[in-house]
């Protein structure tokens, strides 16, 4: 082991017990952990049981594989898939991928911290788990790759750290689906996820959340940009969860670097919903767009949160929340920052939190729906914001993903 990854050990064992800045605090004690080999692997996910298939085809991932440039499933603990279709984008789990090459450890911990909190301390000090994609220089992909974590064993503690880079001039389409059986009720799911996107490269990274209602998630995820690098986040969470604490962090190194994160939170039940993202521009021309879409029905609770920061010359950016709140016991706080620490900066945030128009409404029920029906149908389009930043069949496949998901709304 080298010395970097040693020097990372010594700091997550003192950050066992540190809790997150935001978010419900989270006994992972409570959960058990499996070992990474207790599923075997498989050479195509029809050969998982036909019940969590349904379930993948919810979150965007398609069994079959078809226009797709490869796929990851990563069940309970073990990595039982790693396929890729192309020479030009590897696909490995990250075990594997550590063994095979000696400086992917000087990319592990090197845009997060290991010991951020209590959460990434943890994923530090077990069996690695998850994915390693890479793009190769120039590398185009047709089709996205697809990746799924996947959650079949009750009180399961499922932890992934996942590396993707994007190396000089390639352009890699992901879609990410996260799910549990439809047999689980509770478990923890941690994923620190690190993107490293070199120059005149691209990523646009498409998640879909399908979670059980007693679920706990803790993602932790950055993006280190280069000279004209692009990210594109779409963000997709409209079904129950326990609990979500995720606050993703691109730092815009490179000079006119560019950052897209669009989100879209729909929360029933109990659910608490803690989501945002933040975006450091730090080089010459970078630039940063931040959109979210909320709303919240029943007992839900959700924090919208943002923060902008330029910290150089020429840099742009535009942070933008919009929220409906549809009953009493529910709750939209949202929080946007500007941090400006230059002096040509633009900068800018919105931010609106109301109710469903009531003129809106009484058009549909003349036109023959049921209040129910308008308010459903008013709640789809305000969720169902243009996808943009993405060739278009991906934006196309977005699109349904998102359909799909509102279905429950």
């Amino acid at each position: 082991m080298c010395g970097m990854l040693q020097n990372s050990l010594k700091k997550a064992k003192k950050a066992k017990k540190k809790e997150a800045n935001f978010g419900e605090d989270i006994d992972i004690e409570e959960f058990k952990i499996e070992e990474p080999d207790e599923h075997e692997s498989v050479e195509s996910l029809e050969e998982i049981p036909k019940k969590y298939q349904n379930t993948l085809l919810q979150v965007g991932v398609d069994p079959k594989s078809e226009e797709r440039g490869g796929s990851f499933m990563m069940m309970d603990q073990s990595g039982i898939m790693a396929q890729s279709h192309t020479e030009s984008i590897e696909i490995l789990n990250i075990k594997d991928a550590l063994e095979k090459y000696d400086w992917l450890s000087d990319y592990m911990w090197n845009a997060i911290a290991v010991d951020t909190d209590k959460y990434t301390a943890e994923t530090a000090l077990g069996d690695p788990g998850g994915f390693f994609i890479r793009a190769k220089p120039g590398a185009k992909t047709v089709f996205p790759i697809q990746a799924c974590m996947f959650i079949g064993d009750e009180r399961l503690a499922q932890k992934a750290h996942n590396i993707v880079i994007a190396e000089e001039g390639s352009e890699i389409h992901m879609i990410t689906g996260c799910a549990t059986g439809t047999d689980v009720s509770s478990a923890l799911h941690i994923g620190v996820s690190e993107f490293y996107i070199k120059k005149d490269a691209k990523i646009s990274y498409t998640m879909v959340h399908n979670w059980g209602e007693q679920v706990e998630v803790r993602p932790r995820t950055a993006i280190i940009l280069d000279e004209n690098a692009t990210y594109v986040n779409n963000y997709i969470l409209t079904s129950p969860v326990r609990t979500i604490q995720s606050y993703p962090t691109a730092y815009c190194k490179g000079d006119n670097s560019k950052v897209l994160f669009q989100s879209i939170m729909g929360g029933q039940k109990d659910s608490i919903l803690d989501l945002g993202s933040r975006v450091i521009l730090e080089g010459k021309g970078s630039s940063a767009e931040m959109i979210s879409r909320a709303v919240s029905k029943d007992q839900s609770q959700i924090y919208s949160r943002g923060h902008l920061a330029g910290k150089t010359q020429k840099c742009k950016g535009h942070l933008e929340c919009h929220g409906l709140v549809l009953s009493d016991d529910s709750m939209i706080y949202a929080v946007p920052e500007l941090e400006g620490s230059a002096t040509e900066l633009e900068m800018s945030h919105e931010a609106a939190v109301g109710k469903i128009s009531e003129e809106e409404v009484l058009y549909l029920t003349s036109r023959g729906l049921t209040e129910d029906e308008a308010a459903s149908m008013i709640v789809r389009g305000f969720l169902s914001m243009d996808i943009t930043g993405l060739p278009p069949e991906l934006a196309a496949e977005t699109k349904r993903m998102l359909d799909q998901s509102l279905k429950g709304m």
